[in-house]
């Protein structure tokens, strides 16, 4: 199959996890990376080496310990830097996952400054949100006395751009959507859409969590009128560890932005009147931040530019393509989202008739198959499409053909199971 991973078994040797059978000897067929990412054997070594070699504190510890662990703190924020060619390594904050990183962008748009968003000002996002991205600007326009106006969709499940002209305009403040998405599996426009926001003046906000893993990010090379003000993503889906999220943000943007969260090291000086606070990134820093975790995702965007971005969108291509062209020989089954793979990320939400989605991953589990059922925190975008829930596939840089094969067998079995026609 063109466009597979260069020795993508040898690769697949980098993830344990891989390697390991579930109840009744099944192979694992691992199709939830949408969900989280497994982890190669390099991050996992990093974080193990850290912890048994050089625990201690950051930027406080006044001992060797603490210096190895700041400069290994610090190394991970170059890596990430590097790994978006951000312009300013100081311009990557780290936040516990990525709806911290929303959520700090949507609180602090709250506060008094230039960019506050208050009576009057609106904020649009899309219909396709994950409720990250969803929640925070309902509380940040509810609490401000904001309008919250969102795009919806197409029956082809992607941006609905018709009314465009009426919901970007001069009381457009912010401007937030996801740039693939978690449920439909679509890529949206982001240059196009960033541009047309800089035009009416709004702060645009990109949600990368399912385009980290699989897209390459270059802002530096990004025109200026068309690279988001800020972009966000979670580390465990870049086979990073959890419980770190990536802010990346303009300096000029970041610099205006007040503190989100107050306490240690985020401060220049305290006195018990007042407080000046550090300059980014550390004013974003408040606290003892997730230090192994850094030294992990460092590690994992590493694992990631050695293989390569684009020949990890090739293979997701590949992967995709043979997955929809399978999922569409099973009777009564429908896709939810794009059907053109050039046109999508891995993740693939779908329906059959007749069977509700968790009997369907439930049935699928005792094939060995891992997939992900329910709303995937993504109600909206199901509300859209006339269902509650649905069943969700998603491959990533392991995913074999084979596994996907299995998937379509099982699936057949499931209808079966359940005596369909």
């Amino acid at each position: 199959m063109h466009g597979l991973l260069p020795e993508l078994e040898v690769v697949r040797k980098d993830f344990p996890i891989l390697e390991r059978t579930l109840a009744n000897g099944q192979a694992l067929v691992y199709l939830d990376s949408a969900n989280t990412s497994q982890k190669p054997q390099c991050v996992i070594d990093a974080m193990v080496d850290h912890l048994e070699h050089h625990n201690a504190n950051i930027a406080r510890a006044m001992h060797q310990l603490g210096a190895e662990a700041t400069e290994a703190f610090e190394g991970g924020r170059d890596k990430v830097a590097a790994f978006l060619g951000a312009p300013s390594r100081d311009e990557v904050i780290f936040t516990k996952n990525a709806s911290e990183a929303l959520n700090l962008v949507a609180n602090t748009l709250a506060w008094r400054g230039r960019h506050q968003v208050g009576e009057g000002d609106e904020v649009v996002i899309t219909e396709m949100e994950h409720h990250s991205n969803i929640v925070p600007w309902q509380m940040l326009t509810e609490r401000t006395g904001a309008t919250l106006r969102w795009f919806g969709l197409t029956d082809d499940g992607e941006l609905d751009l018709s009314n465009i002209d009426e919901l970007l305009t001069e009381r457009t403040k912010v401007v937030s959507f996801t740039w693939v998405s978690n449920m439909l599996g679509t890529i949206n426009p982001v240059a196009e859409l960033t541009r047309r926001a800089h035009e009416v003046g709004a702060i645009v906000v990109v949600d990368a969590s399912q385009a980290a893993p699989q897209l390459c990010i270059d802002l530096a090379a990004m025109a200026p009128e068309e690279r988001p003000d800020v972009v966000v993503f979670t580390g465990h889906k870049v086979v990073g560890p959890t419980g770190i999220g990536v802010l990346w943000g303009s300096s000029e943007l970041l610099g205006e932005l007040p503190p989100f969260l107050g306490g240690g090291e985020m401060i220049e000086t305290v006195t018990m009147a007042r407080s000046t606070y550090a300059p980014i990134p550390h004013k974003f820093e408040a606290g003892t931040p997730p230090i192994a975790e850094a030294v992990g995702l460092g590690a994992a965007v590493d694992y990631l530019s050695h293989l390569g971005l684009d020949a990890i969108r090739d293979h997701e291509h590949a992967i995709t393509t043979h997955a929809l062209e399978g999922l569409a020989t099973v009777p009564g089954l429908k896709v939810l989202g794009p059907l053109d793979a050039a046109r999508r990320g891995g993740a693939i939400s779908f329906e059959i008739d007749g069977v509700h989605p968790h009997d369907v991953a439930q049935v699928l589990d005792s094939r060995g198959v891992a997939v992900r059922a329910g709303h995937h925190c993504a109600k909206p975008a199901h509300a859209r499409f006339g269902v509650q829930s649905s069943t969700r596939m998603s491959s990533y840089l392991y995913t074999t053909p084979g596994e996907i094969d299995a998937l379509v067998e099982a699936l057949e079995y499931t209808r079966t199971y359940f005596k369909l026609g």
